[in-house]
């Protein structure tokens, strides 16, 4: 089986990289690269590490084009992205790496984005556990989550998780899923690697702002994602909860470390590891580190690193996830969503191997 494959913002840092998993894909074959400013341009010129790709030209979006493909991956601003998915509506699947899709409550939506709020897609989340088959899970019953996964299989319109939401999630996942963390409030620091800010020049994007630089950003309860969190562990079982994070630009490409902080009560080292072995312990793309979890091993791969423990004198859990943040964090997951929305198996041309 051949499918016929669209990416728009194939210029950008995501859909590059969304290009170059699908450039050894054995079953998406890459027929279109669009892009507004680059359009005419050599795909190669701009991305020389993906030579498979290389002397394709980069076209303007064209609704009618697109819209003869099987599936198109659209990789574009928030803001931007609905107007190429409403064009495309009833065509070929779509997959939206923006934000445009992702939250279901108009409220957050005009709190954080502002602007009409699009309604929300199926999530790009395969591994999300769903309150009503956390026991399940949790008891060995069930080897890992399904509800996600089955809405996503022939699913024709996918919403892919923000790349810090993916982070903040996958490390409190389990505690919220077996009801240690049900209320509260979690406190998350996310060293952020710079690719994440997307590929247009700005001053403080610059190599000379971030070289010997670290500098942390959209504190405060300001940063868009926050509402996606909370939207993703109440699909988890929590209740009111409540989080505080603040993101940290650290000089590096790519790669984000979240390091969360939650009160706990009563609850030992070795509840915790059990739970979090039974959430993840059958997962392909997410392992239970060992030490810390470090960037490093997961850059330009789809994999996950996660890691909890609990302070025996505070009852405060400390859980922490490493991704890529242009891998496991937008372009990996939306190619395994888009794996599971054809039939294949979910993993097919995901790289697992790193580069160090």
């Amino acid at each position: 089986m051949s499918v016929s494959v669209g990416i728009v913002g194939a210029s950008g840092f995501a859909g590059s990289e969304i290009a170059r998993i699908l450039s050894e894909h054995p079953y998406f074959d890459v027929d279109v690269l669009a892009a507004a400013s680059s359009a005419g341009s050599r795909f190669g010129d701009l991305n020389p590490h993906i030579p498979a790709l290389a002397d394709k030209i980069i076209q303007p979006s064209d609704v009618e084009t697109l819209s003869s493909l099987d599936l198109v991956f659209v990789a574009l601003p928030h803001g931007e992205s609905a107007q190429i998915t409403s064009a495309l509506e009833g065509g070929p699947v779509v997959i939206d790496a923006g934000a445009d899709h992702r939250l279901k409550s108009e409220e957050s939506w005009q709190k954080f984005y502002g602007g009409p709020h699009m309604q929300a897609w199926d999530y790009a989340m395969p591994e999300l556990v769903h309150a009503d088959e956390a026991a399940a899970i949790l008891s060995g019953k069930q080897k890992k989550a399904g509800t996600q996964r089955e809405i996503l299989r022939n699913s024709r319109a996918v919403a892919v998780p923000g790349c810090n939401v993916t982070a903040v999630t996958l490390a409190m996942m389990p505690a919220v899923a077996s009801g240690f963390v049900t209320s509260g409030s979690i406190v998350a620091t996310l060293a952020v690697g710079y690719s994440g800010a997307g590929r247009s020049p700005k001053p403080n994007l610059m190599a000379t702002s971030a070289f010997s630089n670290i500098a942390p950003y959209s504190a405060v309860g300001k940063h868009r994602h926050i509402p996606e969190i909370v939207q993703n562990l109440q699909v988890c079982g929590a209740d009111e909860i409540e989080v505080e994070m603040t993101p940290v630009l650290v000089p590096t490409s790519r790669g984000i470390v979240a390091v969360v902080n939650v009160a706990m009560d009563g609850v030992s080292n070795s509840e915790l590891q059990e739970v979090y072995r039974a959430v993840y312990g059958a997962e392909q793309l997410i392992e239970l580190s060992p030490g810390y979890p470090q960037s490093g091993p997961v850059v330009g791969t789809g994999r996950a690193q996660v890691w909890a423990g609990v302070n025996p004198d505070t009852g405060v859990l400390t859980a922490m996830a490493a991704i890529d943040n242009l891998g496991k964090g937008t372009a990996a997951v939306a190619v395994q969503a888009a794996n599971l929305a054809f039939g294949f198996d979910e993993c097919i041309g995901i790289y697992m191997n790193g580069v160090l």
